[in-house]
Protein backbone atom coordinates (compact mmCIF):
# COMPACT_ATOMS: atom_id res chain seq x y z
CA UNK A 1 0.00 0.00 0.00
CA UNK A 2 1.59 3.71 -0.89
CA UNK A 3 2.91 5.33 2.16
CA UNK A 4 1.68 9.14 2.64
CA UNK A 5 4.12 10.25 -0.17
CA UNK A 6 2.64 7.38 -2.26
CA UNK A 7 5.72 5.18 -2.07
CA UNK A 8 5.55 1.41 -2.12
CA UNK A 9 4.96 0.29 1.75
CA UNK A 10 4.56 -3.67 0.99
CA UNK A 11 1.06 -5.74 1.59
CA UNK A 12 1.97 -8.16 4.50
CA UNK A 13 1.09 -12.05 3.28
CA UNK A 14 0.72 -11.36 -0.79
CA UNK A 15 -2.03 -9.49 -2.66
CA UNK A 16 -5.23 -8.32 -0.89
CA UNK A 17 -8.99 -8.21 -1.59
CA UNK A 18 -9.48 -4.42 -0.28
CA UNK A 19 -7.91 -1.74 0.62
CA UNK A 20 -9.49 1.60 1.38
CA UNK A 21 -7.63 5.33 2.01
CA UNK A 22 -9.50 8.65 2.96
CA UNK A 23 -7.84 11.86 1.56
CA UNK A 24 -5.37 9.94 -0.25
CA UNK A 25 -4.61 10.69 -4.05
CA UNK A 26 -4.83 14.80 -2.77
CA UNK A 27 -1.82 14.10 -0.83
CA UNK A 28 0.02 11.77 -2.97
CA UNK A 29 2.61 14.02 -4.63
CA UNK A 30 2.55 11.53 -7.16
CA UNK A 31 -0.95 10.53 -8.00
CA UNK A 32 -0.05 7.61 -10.57
CA UNK A 33 2.70 6.22 -8.95
CA UNK A 34 0.10 5.82 -5.72
CA UNK A 35 -2.60 4.19 -8.29
CA UNK A 36 -0.21 1.52 -9.34
CA UNK A 37 0.42 1.12 -6.52
CA UNK A 38 -3.25 0.39 -4.88
CA UNK A 39 -3.32 -2.11 -8.03
CA UNK A 40 -0.07 -3.87 -7.26
CA UNK A 41 -1.11 -5.01 -4.09
CA UNK A 42 -4.65 -5.32 -4.70
CA UNK A 43 -5.71 -9.23 -5.98
CA UNK A 44 -7.64 -9.30 -9.47
CA UNK A 45 -11.46 -8.40 -8.85
CA UNK A 46 -9.96 -6.38 -5.57
CA UNK A 47 -11.59 -3.49 -4.72
CA UNK A 48 -10.56 0.32 -3.59
CA UNK A 49 -12.49 2.61 -1.68
CA UNK A 50 -11.24 6.20 -1.67
CA UNK A 51 -12.72 9.07 0.12
CA UNK A 52 -10.99 12.79 -0.75
CA UNK A 53 -11.15 15.99 -1.50
CA UNK A 54 -12.15 17.15 -4.54
CA UNK A 55 -11.60 20.70 -6.32
CA UNK A 56 -11.83 23.02 -9.37
CA UNK A 57 -8.43 24.23 -8.53
CA UNK A 58 -8.88 26.95 -11.19
CA UNK A 59 -11.62 29.10 -9.55
CA UNK A 60 -10.48 28.66 -5.94
CA UNK A 61 -10.33 31.48 -4.20
CA UNK A 62 -7.37 33.22 -3.23
CA UNK A 63 -7.77 32.28 0.66
CA UNK A 64 -7.71 28.40 -0.37
CA UNK A 65 -4.98 28.79 -3.14
CA UNK A 66 -1.71 27.13 -1.61
CA UNK A 67 -3.24 26.99 1.56
CA UNK A 68 -2.16 22.70 2.31
CA UNK A 69 -1.52 19.79 -0.22
CA UNK A 70 -5.13 18.24 0.08
CA UNK A 71 -6.76 21.54 -0.97
CA UNK A 72 -4.27 23.19 -3.64
CA UNK A 73 -3.25 19.63 -4.86
CA UNK A 74 -6.78 17.98 -4.94
CA UNK A 75 -8.28 17.43 -8.37
CA UNK A 76 -11.63 17.34 -9.80
CA UNK A 77 -13.80 13.75 -9.12
CA UNK A 78 -13.32 12.94 -13.14
CA UNK A 79 -9.54 13.19 -13.48
CA UNK A 80 -9.49 10.97 -9.88
CA UNK A 81 -11.30 8.11 -12.12
CA UNK A 82 -8.68 8.32 -15.16
CA UNK A 83 -5.57 8.41 -12.65
CA UNK A 84 -7.76 5.14 -11.50
CA UNK A 85 -8.06 4.02 -14.92
CA UNK A 86 -4.86 4.13 -15.99
CA UNK A 87 -3.61 2.09 -12.95
CA UNK A 88 -6.38 -0.58 -14.26
CA UNK A 89 -8.76 0.13 -11.64
CA UNK A 90 -11.94 0.74 -13.26
CA UNK A 91 -13.84 3.38 -11.20
CA UNK A 92 -17.38 2.06 -10.60
CA UNK A 93 -19.29 4.34 -8.35
CA UNK A 94 -18.68 7.99 -7.43
CA UNK A 95 -20.58 9.57 -4.72
CA UNK A 96 -20.21 13.84 -3.84
CA UNK A 97 -20.70 14.54 -0.27
CA UNK A 98 -20.54 18.09 0.30
CA UNK A 99 -22.20 17.97 3.33
CA UNK A 100 -19.61 16.62 4.96
CA UNK A 101 -17.06 19.12 3.94
CA UNK A 102 -19.25 21.65 5.50
CA UNK A 103 -19.50 19.54 8.62
CA UNK A 104 -15.46 19.64 8.93
CA UNK A 105 -15.42 23.40 8.11
CA UNK A 106 -17.90 23.72 11.09
CA UNK A 107 -15.54 21.14 13.25
CA UNK A 108 -12.75 22.87 12.61
CA UNK A 109 -14.16 26.70 13.23
CA UNK A 110 -16.03 25.34 16.70
CA UNK A 111 -12.39 24.04 17.63
CA UNK A 112 -10.63 27.28 17.09
CA UNK A 113 -13.10 28.89 18.75
CA UNK A 114 -12.50 26.47 21.99
CA UNK A 115 -8.56 26.83 21.44
CA UNK A 116 -9.04 30.91 20.55
CA UNK A 117 -10.21 30.79 24.61
CA UNK A 118 -8.52 27.51 26.12
CA UNK A 119 -4.99 28.00 24.64
CA UNK A 120 -4.42 30.79 22.61
CA UNK A 121 -0.40 30.01 22.42
CA UNK A 122 -0.55 26.88 21.46
CA UNK A 123 -2.18 27.71 18.14
CA UNK A 124 -0.18 30.68 17.71
CA UNK A 125 2.84 28.86 18.67
CA UNK A 126 1.79 26.24 15.54
CA UNK A 127 1.49 29.33 13.09
CA UNK A 128 -2.23 29.44 13.26
CA UNK A 129 -3.18 32.93 12.43
CA UNK A 130 -6.37 33.43 14.51
CA UNK A 131 -7.06 37.02 12.50
CA UNK A 132 -7.07 35.13 8.90
CA UNK A 133 -8.99 31.63 10.29
CA UNK A 134 -12.43 32.83 9.59
CA UNK A 135 -12.16 34.15 5.98
CA UNK A 136 -10.03 30.99 4.94
CA UNK A 137 -13.30 29.02 6.77
CA UNK A 138 -15.77 31.71 5.02
CA UNK A 139 -13.94 30.78 1.67
CA UNK A 140 -14.15 27.09 2.04
CA UNK A 141 -17.27 27.44 3.00
CA UNK A 142 -18.31 29.35 -0.26
CA UNK A 143 -16.16 27.61 -2.61
CA UNK A 144 -17.95 24.44 -1.36
CA UNK A 145 -21.69 25.82 -1.49
CA UNK A 146 -20.36 27.13 -5.21
CA UNK A 147 -19.09 23.21 -6.14
CA UNK A 148 -15.45 23.89 -6.46
CA UNK A 149 -14.49 22.92 -3.38
CA UNK A 150 -16.01 18.89 -2.55
CA UNK A 151 -15.60 15.67 -1.08
CA UNK A 152 -15.96 12.61 -2.85
CA UNK A 153 -16.27 8.55 -2.49
CA UNK A 154 -14.86 6.83 -5.90
CA UNK A 155 -14.83 2.77 -5.15
CA UNK A 156 -12.75 1.03 -8.38
CA UNK A 157 -12.38 -2.62 -8.86
CA UNK A 158 -8.93 -4.59 -10.25
CA UNK A 159 -10.08 -6.32 -13.49
CA UNK A 160 -10.72 -9.89 -12.66
CA UNK A 161 -8.36 -11.11 -15.44
CA UNK A 162 -5.54 -9.46 -14.06
CA UNK A 163 -2.60 -11.37 -12.31
CA UNK A 164 -1.71 -10.05 -9.58
CA UNK A 165 1.07 -7.96 -9.34
CA UNK A 166 2.84 -7.48 -5.62
CA UNK A 167 6.90 -8.21 -5.51
CA UNK A 168 8.78 -4.51 -5.46
CA UNK A 169 8.98 -4.51 -1.75
CA UNK A 170 6.19 -7.16 -1.06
Amino acid sequence: MPDARGRDRGAPGGPIRTAQRQCALCTFPDKAQAAAEFARVLKPGGRLGITDVTADTACLPPELRGLTARIADARQLDEYAEILAAARLRTFTTERHAEAMLRMIDQIHARLSLLRITAPDRLTDAGVDLDAAPAVLDAARAAVTDGVLRYALLTAVKSPGQSGDLPPGT
